[in-house]
C-alpha cells in the first residue's frame, strides 16, 4: 500500500459533513504504490507483514475479529470472502447489507468503543487522532488504508486486505476480474466523440477533475472533464461557479448527490440558467449512488459500467 493520499471526495471540502455517504480520507502526499505484502512462506500463511500507509504492519495470525472503520474496507472483506471475520464496522459500511454496522465512526475514532470489539486486526482510511498510534498501545494492529488516487492503488488495498486476511487468492481473483472487466468496458467505448462532462459533488458545486481517483474513471471512456479548465485550490476539486457550469455546457453530467440531497435533472433544471444545458435538454443527467461513486473499492466496476451505458447513449 501507499503512504496516506487525498481522499478523492475530499473531506477539506466539507462535502463529507453534506452528503454523509460513507467517503473518507484526509490530504496528504501521494506516493508511488509498493509492494502490497512481503513474501510469506505459503499464500495465505501467518505472520505476514503488510505495507500499508502506516509502514510495515506484521500480522502474527490469520486475524478472526476484524474492525473496519472505511466502507471501502468494508465491502472489499465482503468481496474477498474475509467477510465472516468482520465483528464490527463503522457506521458508514451499508454495502453489502449484511455487514456488522456498528455506530463506530471513522471520523471520530474513539479508542475505548474499537478496543471493546476485542480486535485482533483494525482496519481505518485515516489516522484522525492519532487512532493508529492509540490502538498500538493496546498491542492491536492496524492497517491504514487511505483514499486511492489512481486504480492501481485501489487494486494495492485489495491485495492488503487478502493478504492480512489469509484470502490472498480470492484477493487476487478479484483484482484480476475488476481489470478485465474495466478494460472490456473501455475497450467498447465509442471512439473520437470528444464528449464534455460534469461531474457533481455537491451543489456548491464543488467537482472532480480528471487528475482524481473518480476523474481517472471518466478518462477511460474518452470523457472531456470541463473542470480541467477550472482553477484549481483544492488538490482536484475545484468549486466551480454555476455560470461556469453554464458557459461549458457538459454533453454529460454525472450526479454524486442523489441520495444525499435527492439532485435529479429536475433539480438541476432549477437552477438559474441551467435549465437550457444540453445535458438537460437531451436528458444527460446520470444519477449516480452517492456510494459507489465515492469509494474505491469492488463497485468501481459498477461506477465504470454506468458511465459506459451513459457514453453508449450519448453517442449515438
Amino acid at each position: 500500500m501507499r503512504p496516506v493520499a487525498k481522499a478523492f471526495a475530499g473531506v477539506a471540502l466539507g462535502v463529507l459533513a453534506l452528503a454523509g455517504c460513507g467517503q473518507q480520507g484526509t490530504p496528504a502526499t501521494s506516493a508511488t504504490s509498493s509492494a502490497s505484502a512481503s513474501a510469506a512462506p505459503a499464500a495465505g500463511a501467518f505472520p505476514v507483514t503488510v505495507q500499508a500507509g502506516n509502514g510495515p504492519v506484521t500480522i502474527a495470525k490469520k486475524p478472526e475479529r476484524v474492525v473496519s472503520l472505511s466502507p471501502t474496507a468494508t465491502e472489499t472483506l465482503f468481496a474477498i470472502g474475509a467477510g465472516a471475520q468482520v465483528v464490527a464496522a463503522d457506521d458508514q459500511s451499508n454495502h453489502p447489507p449484511q455487514a456488522p454496522k456498528t455506530d463506530l465512526s471513522g471520523f471520530k475514532p474513539n479508542v475505548e468503543a474499537i478496543a471493546a470489539h476485542k480486535p485482533d486486526l483494525v482496519i481505518v482510511a485515516n489516522d484522525t487522532d492519532n487512532v493508529v498510534a492509540e490502538l498500538g498501545k493496546l498491542n492491536v494492529p492496524v492497517l491504514l488504508e487511505p483514499a486511492a488516487t489512481k486504480l492501481e492503488e485501489a487494486y494495492d488495498e485489495i491485495a492488503d486486505l487478502g493478504a492480512a486476511t489469509g484470502n490472498k487468492a480470492k484477493a487476487d481473483e478479484l483484482v484480476a476480474s475488476m481489470k478485465s472487466e474495466l478494460e472490456r468496458l473501455a475497450a467498447a467505448a465509442p471512439k473520437g466523440k470528444g464528449l464534455t462532462y460534469y461531474h457533481e459533488l455537491d451543489q456548491t458545486p464543488f467537482a472532480a477533475t480528471s487528475k482524481t481517483f473518480i476523474g481517472q474513471i471518466y478518462s477511460l471512456f474518452g470523457l472531456v472533464n470541463i473542470a480541467d479548465k477550472a482553477p484549481d485550490a483544492a488538490g482536484g476539486y475545484p468549486k466551480l461557479s454555476p455560470e461556469f457550469v453554464v458557459q461549458a455546457d457538459p454533453d454529460l453530467i454525472f450526479l454524486a448527490d442523489v441520495k444525499c440531497c435527492q439532485q435529479s435533472k429536475e433539480t438541476l433544471a432549477k437552477r438559474p440558467g441551467w435549465k437550457n444545458l444540453s445535458a438537460i435538454k437531451n436528458d444527460r443527467v446520470v444519477q449516480l449512488d452517492d456510494d459507489i461513486a465515492s469509494r474505491w473499492g469492488p463497485r468501481v466496476v459498477d461506477l465504470a459500467r454506468t458511465v459506459s451505458e451513459a457514453v453508449a447513449k450519448a453517442a449515438q
